[in-house]
């Protein structure tokens, strides 16, 4: 896809990889409408901020409709970034944090897709990528809930780009290993370190992945440290 014009969702793009990816962009002509509960730091005329609540139907709604209203219908990336993770035995996870990690994680995929995927479909062209784990390819201990929606999206995911390959529409899932970021942050077993990938490392891999060409289509990527222990 020629990126130059283009026009871009991605949600959770105050920090980490949605704050990274939405700069990348930027960087390279596309004009991004980022949706997050708080915005941003920095300044970009191709940038509007969109408060939003990624796991409440109504305010994907609302975001969406403001959006179009900024940069027109031309809608042809969307980035599922917007993620949470809370650690805990399965049998002591709270009810209340497994439905928010399930809001967050999977359900905001359904709410902001469906909205955008006509958009895509009469543009004849489009690229959605759903941002998973490594934890949505095994199992880890005292991550139940977060592993649980991590493969949601990957199921998704495939099942999407079985559906939407016919109408020229991209999907593609992005399984990042550790990556220094802020999710680490309420978590006691582990701390962000500079042995973890980057945010502009994953940055970077969706922006070649939005390059390839039109008949081309990136399915999986999985992604890792090389040296996660240094």
């Amino acid at each position: 896809m020629d990126l130059i014009g283009k026009t871009a969702i991605v949600t959770g793009a105050s920090k980490g990889i949605g704050l990274e990816t939405t700069k990348i962009l930027l960087e390279n002509g596309v004009r991004v409408a980022g949706w997050s509960r708080t915005a941003p730091p920095g300044n970009h005329p191709g940038f509007h901020h969109v408060v939003t609540d990624v796991s409440d139907n109504s305010s994907v709604e609302r975001a969406f409709d403001k959006t179009v209203n900024i940069f027109g219908d031309e809608l042809s990336i969307l980035v599922n970034n917007a993620g949470i993770g809370v650690e805990g035995s399965f049998e002591t996870l709270e009810e209340e944090d497994w439905h928010k990690m399930f809001g967050t994680n999977v359900d905001s995929i359904f709410y902001a897709s469906r909205l955008v995927i006509p958009k895509m479909r009469a543009l004849g062209e489009g690229h959605i990528i759903n941002i998973s784990s490594i934890a949505g390819t095994n199992g880890i201990e005292n991550m139940a809930g977060y592993c649980a929606t991590k493969h949601a999206v990957a199921g998704l995911s495939h099942s999407m780009f079985k559906e939407l390959r016919k109408d020229g529409i991209k999907v593609s899932c992005i399984y990042p290993g550790s990556t220094k970021t802020q999710f680490f942050d309420e978590f006691s077993s582990v701390s962000a370190h500079d042995h973890m990938m980057m945010p502009r490392d994953i940055a970077e891999t969706i922006l070649y992945i939005l390059g390839t060409p039109a008949n081309y289509l990136t399915v999986d990527v999985e992604v890792r440290p090389l040296k996660p222990k240094g």
